[in-house]
This record gives C-alpha cells, sequence and structure tokens, in this order.
C-alpha cells in the first residue's frame, strides 16, 4: 500500500495516562468459600476501573469532577464506572476473586489537587 494509508503504525493511537490518586494497598478480594467447592476464575479489575469506582462512589465526585481528577473525559470515567460496578457485582453475586491490577498507564498523583 502506498504510504500514509494506515499500515505498519499499529492499531489505534496509544492510551492516554491516567491519573489515579493512590495504588491501592489490598489487591485481592477472596470469597469465604466452603471448603468442598472449587473456586472460580478471578475477576481482574484495572487501577483506572478502581479509581473511577473510588471518586465517584467512595468520595462522592460526579463524573466530570473524577474526570477531571484522572486526566480524562468524562465518558472515558463512565466507562470505567461501569464496568468496575459490574465486576463487584460479578464478584458478590459469583462468590468469585477479585484482582486489581494496572494496565501501565496510570500515574499516581498527590490527591490535595
Amino acid at each position: 500500500m502506498p504510504g500514509g494509508m494506515g499500515w505498519g503504525r499499529g492499531r489505534g493511537r496509544r492510551r492516554k495516562m491516567r491519573m489515579i490518586g493512590f495504588i491501592p494497598k489490598v489487591k485481592h478480594f477472596y470469597p469465604a468459600l466452603p471448603p468442598m467447592v472449587p473456586p472460580k476464575p478471578p475477576i481482574f479489575m484495572t487501577y483506572e476501573e478502581f479509581e473511577a469506582l473510588r471518586l465517584v462512589d467512595y468520595e462522592g465526585l460526579t463524573q466530570e469532577e473524577a474526570g477531571r481528577r484522572m486526566g480524562v473525559s468524562r465518558g472515558t470515567v463512565w466507562r470505567a464506572l461501569s464496568s468496575a460496578r459490574k465486576k463487584v457485582a460479578q464478584m458478590i453475586v459469583e462468590g468469585r476473586e477479585l484482582v486489581i491490577l494496572p494496565q501501565g498507564n496510570e500515574t499516581p498523583k498527590d490527591e490535595r489537587m
């Protein structure tokens, strides 16, 4: 293909850095299952999803305010929040382990801003 037609550049553009208030100290949540019940595969939550859940549901910020703190759009916060809420509900309903992991595009920032 002629140059400039999109080949060889990778998929899409790079993900924007996400500002997070802090790295969560507790990164694993395990269900208290009876001894004979085999464990189900874990659910993985990103720091971005965790931060959106923390800012909106725990801190009580609007999605727009949370977006400003994270350095992303309100729509990005909405998607992360929706995904995080679904994962928490799935963890509780299905009795599955929840693991919080980084994606590599998060930067801790000072919360006092």
